[in-house]
């Protein structure tokens, strides 16, 4: 119910306009960005990656913006290659090992305007990628990156796309196949050259859309090699700054593996909740306070960034 409610129930979220910046994450490819800056930009950045078939005007990254805003830091809602209306911009894919364009997107936003810290925020997929990216800097990472959080990451992606084709969750996955396909499709008229339609014969579910389509065109041998290389839980535990992980016990297609659960609480520099209740990505809870919707995760993760202020 929390799932559903946090995609069904819209709400109004009222922001002043975003400068919109394209930024190459790799020559060639660029992503784009809605960049809310303070008058002062010489203060906390708030970097948000948005989960698999999300986007900038995602809810989530909506409701940050806001709560990030309000607390008088910068917010950049970074969209992942081909979203947010990017599809026509390369012949490539997004997929969850792309942690290299979150720090393309960070070094491009210190070098260009001069942010002197930044703190990144990932929802789900999204989670997934600041973890991993925050693992894999671990004791070098730059000087300006102070700390990471994630709601709900997905950093056990072959458990996850499993869970997903469970019966009761059938839903989840249907609607996710469904935009993957859109999407590919559209891949397929706008650069016939570099994408087959025929892939997508016989896929039903995700794990067979990662193994034919994602491994296929992003350079892994199939989908067991792509969910073991791109997981957030080979490098959890290098994780060298302060972290906050947010995890739901009743998300339904979410799955943290025990031995991944072990790494993150060992880890000094983690701080890990996980409440009872959230569903994925929800967490509703009572209204309160100016300007509070219930959005009970949104609003722990920029108090959590707050402390860096």
């Amino acid at each position: 119910m929390q799932t559903l409610a946090a995609f069904f129930l819209s709400r109004r979220i009222s922001l002043p306009p975003a400068e919109q910046r394209l930024i190459e994450v790799e020559p060639g490819v660029p992503v784009l960005c809605h960049c809310h800056w303070q008058k002062d930009r010489k203060t906390l950045t708030l970097i948000v990656v948005h989960g698999l078939e999300g986007s900038s005007e995602s809810q989530y990254m909506l409701g940050i913006a806001r709560n990030g805003l309000a607390a008088g830091m910068n917010v950049v809602r970074m969209n992942q290659r081909n979203c947010g209306g990017m599809d026509h911009a390369a012949p490539t894919l997004y997929n969850s090992s792309r942690s290299a364009d979150v720090a393309a997107v960070a070094r491009n936003l210190v070098e260009h305007d001069g942010i002197p810290a930044f703190v990144l925020i990932g929802f789900s997929m999204g989670g997934n990628l600041v973890l991993k990216l925050a693992g894999e800097w671990g004791s070098n990472a730059p000087p300006e990156f102070l700390g990471v959080a994630a709601v709900c990451p997905a950093i056990n992606l072959a458990a996850g796309a499993d869970a997903l084709h469970e019966p009761a969750n059938r839903i989840y996955e249907y609607y996710f196949l469904l935009q993957l396909f859109k999407r590919f499709r559209r891949k397929v008229r706008l650069f016939p050259a570099s994408f087959d339609a025929s892939r997508l014969r016989g896929v039903k579910t995700l794990r067979e859309f990662d193994d034919r389509v994602t491994a296929y065109y992003c350079d892994f041998t199939g989908a067991d090699d792509y969910y073991a290389r791109a997981a957030a839980a080979n490098v959890v535990d290098r994780i060298a700054v302060p972290a906050l992980i947010i995890h739901a016990a009743n998300d339904p297609f979410i799955r943290l593996l025990p031995e991944t659960k072990q790494m993150i609480v060992s880890n000094r520099n983690i701080t890990y909740i996980e409440t009872e209740d959230g569903g994925h990505c929800a967490f509703f809870g009572e209204r309160g306070g100016k300007g509070y919707d219930g959005r009970w995760a949104e609003r722990e993760v920029v108090a959590f960034a707050r402390q860096f202020r």
